[in-house]
């Protein structure tokens, strides 16, 4: 069996590991990759573990443009076959081609490319991906949750194609990391929890397991992964300008001094997806200059006995909004509407996420508390906390709705969340019905830890134990770190179909 893995800039070296492991374990030798960053791919064709069939670079399909003559009569032909329904999607979910971002800080929101510009991007990346899959057959493709216009284009045309395709997908749930052939949904849970609602989910092996995981989150509520622990204590002003104290001063120059010497000696300055680093300082100064003097008496505490909504404010621009909820991905837009279907003395808590909170301009804010009956919460002010005693969560995709359910809280979601499954939460799809949607929640809604267990011990039988986000971003050792990813590649290894 070959298999086509999209090696994702820093994640390629996971998935490669991955790799290392299929190839040793289960004896598969045919892969391919679709590789994102220059660095990676000079990597992936010198290293020895892996003899890799065909290796493409994303960077290089992009320069193509350049020369591309643009010619709708083929993309009208290609949106007819591969169109979701139509070609938009593809370049909206790239936040590098739509606004500039990854290579520029958040706020940045300024596209480099012209509509022209932007469809002979999406002409020559098709015309790659498809003589790629011609000439390499892959049996499966493995990605991550697509958020560029190659790795979307790849997951679609090999979808129809026929070719099996696996996404990585974190259930929420503290060290856990699964796979399913959609990435809105998580299909091997879903089967699972279908079978556990028919047959009884005590019969689940995994029940005693997801009972005593239930019991624990509600006494004591804890992140999906260490990565996310203890963020709110990073948002002091100490913690934004340590870097000027002495011991730490000469430290960053150095580092930066090693960036510029990278960027103008490196092969890969003048790719789409570097970043230049007079831009990194620019958009560095502007941030902390935003942090020194934002927000600064605009946030709010929670009222004791004040009944409210939560609403966790995501990440962004993240796939959780271009690609699962690209038409609310507004979110001050979609803040009014929830406040403005509230029953009469609720308020709308709001808070921002902590990794976010340090990027937004104040402006932003402002919007926000312009809208009467919210309230701004301090983002140190901890999302578990909100969430418990809150009387209705609501979230676009975010983990706090499955946390809001784990707590035994109405959940309303406005995105393609994978737990939308359960029928304890509702999907509002469309912002008309909200008021009625919030009114049923808030008088009707009933805990059902029976379904919760059901889709609980589903994800425990169908998923690895790691947390993945820490290896990926800080493991450094890497005998650890390939030790680590030994049980996701054995997951992978039964969802490929090589183990029963």
């Amino acid at each position: 069996m070959k298999g086509c893995f999209v090696l994702q800039r820093r994640f390629a070296y996971i998935a490669h590991d991955i790799i290392v492991h299929l190839k040793k374990k289960y004896g598969l030798t045919q892969f391919c990759g679709y590789v994102f960053l220059r660095s990676t791919y000079d990597f992936l064709r010198t290293q020895k573990e892996v003899n890799y069939t065909s290796l493409i670079l994303d960077e290089d399909i992009h320069n193509r443009y350049k020369n591309e003559i643009l010619d709708l009569d083929f993309l009208t032909r290609l949106e007819k076959d591969y169109g979701i329904p139509n070609f938009w999607p593809y370049l909206a979910v790239d936040r590098i081609i739509m606004s500039d971002q990854i290579v520029r800080e958040y706020p940045h929101n300024t596209s480099r490319y012209s509509h022209e510009d932007m469809l002979k991007i999406l002409q020559v990346n098709a015309k790659a991906i498809i003589e790629f899959l011609d000439k390499e057959k892959p049996d499966y493709l493995f990605t991550t949750q697509p958020g560029g216009v190659g790795s979307y284009l790849l997951y679609h045309i090999a979808k129809k194609r026929g070719i099996k395709t696996l996404v990585m997908i974190l259930p929420s749930i503290e060290n856990k990391i699964t796979v399913s052939e959609d990435y809105d949904f998580i299909t091997g849970v879903d089967e699972i929890y279908k079978k556990n609602l028919e047959q009884g989910v005590t019969k689940n092996k995994y029940y005693s397991v997801a009972k005593k995981y239930v019991g624990s989150f509600r006494n004591k509520p804890r992140t999906y992964s260490q990565m996310h622990t203890g963020i709110e204590k990073k948002l002091s002003l100490g913690h934004q300008f340590k870097f000027l104290m002495p011991w730490n001063y000469f430290n960053s120059l150095s580092w930066l001094f090693k960036l510029f010497m990278r960027h103008w000696f490196s092969n890969d300055r003048n790719d789409y997806t570097s970043i230049n680093p007079w831009n990194y300082i620019k958009d560095h100064i502007k941030r902390k200059m935003r942090n020194l003097f934002n927000a600064r008496g605009i946030y709010d505490y929670p009222i004791v006995n004040e009944p409210y909504a939560f609403f966790g404010l995501h990440l962004e621009p993240e796939v959780s909004l271009l690609l699962l909820a690209p038409f609310v991905a507004d979110q001050v837009w979609l803040i009014k509407q929830i406040a403005r279907s509230l029953p009469v003395g609720y308020k709308l808590y709001v808070k921002d996420h902590p990794h976010m909170a340090i990027y937004r301009p104040s402006s932003y804010y402002k919007d926000i508390k312009k809208i009467p009956n919210v309230r701004l919460i301090n983002p140190s002010v901890t999302g578990f906390e909100l969430i418990k005693n809150a009387k209705l969560v609501t979230s676009i995709t975010g983990s706090i709705g499955f946390e809001g359910v784990l707590l035994n809280k109405p959940v309303i979601t406005f995105g393609h969340a994978f737990y939308n499954r359960m029928s304890l939460i509702t999907h509002c799809k469309t912002i008309e019905e909200l008021p009625h949607i919030i009114k049923s929640k808030l008088a009707k809604f009933k805990p059902d830890d029976n379904e919760l267990l059901a889709y609980v011990s589903a994800i425990f039988e169908d998923s690895a134990d790691v947390d993945i986000l820490y290896v990926w971003e800080n493991e450094r050792d890497e005998v650890k770190k390939r030790l680590a990813l030994v049980e996701f590649a054995d997951l992978l290894a039964k969802k490929i179909g090589v183990v029963v």
